[in-house]
């Protein structure tokens, strides 16, 4: 199975702040629909609760140490990432992406095959970050860069890593 990271990032490494994005990039959540639509998509409790309500056409798994949490009619939940990695070898899940928060990130990075970032250049105040991405580890293999305009409040690249 191909565990793909996906995130947008600040140049500090900030990722949100009260459980929310900062900023405004219209084209960053069209890139994660189409990357994330029709896959399994893997998430702690507090960013499932913070999209509202399931993104449509894509599987949630949610990891959360709440055992009363009733995940909806359709989408799973864990107690930890090895068993939502557990149960997607069981079904054969080739892809799985993973797109957050911070501490399912750090959990997770040791494990990605790749990852799809967002590098969004500001470096505002947060409470959250993404893990430093080690060049040692990670080979960027793709980069398009994109300016500010009416529907994205600031300058943008779409990047790839894949693993060394």
């Amino acid at each position: 199975m191909k565990i793909i990271l996906i995130a947008a990032k600040a140049k500090n490494n900030v990722i949100g702040k009260d459980n929310q994005l900062i900023w405004r990039l219209s084209a960053d959540l069209k890139r994660f629909k189409n990357l994330t639509t029709g896959h399994h998509i893997l998430m702690g409790r507090k960013t499932f609760d913070s999209l509202g309500k399931p993104l449509p056409n894509r599987t949630h798994l949610i990891i959360t140490r709440n055992k009363d949490f009733q995940a909806p009619e359709g989408h799973y939940a864990f107690d930890s990432i090895e068993e939502a990695f557990i149960f997607c070898n069981k079904i054969g899940l080739e892809e799985l992406f993973i797109i957050g928060g911070g501490q399912i990130y750090n959990e997770s990075i040791a494990l990605a095959d790749q990852l799809e970032i967002t590098e969004v250049d500001m470096s505002p105040e947060g409470d959250t970050y993404f893990p430093e991405i080690d060049p040692k580890i990670w080979e960027e293999t793709s980069r398009e860069e994109f300016s500010a305009d009416e529907k994205n409040e600031c300058d943008y690249a779409f990047v790839t890593f894949e693993r060394r």
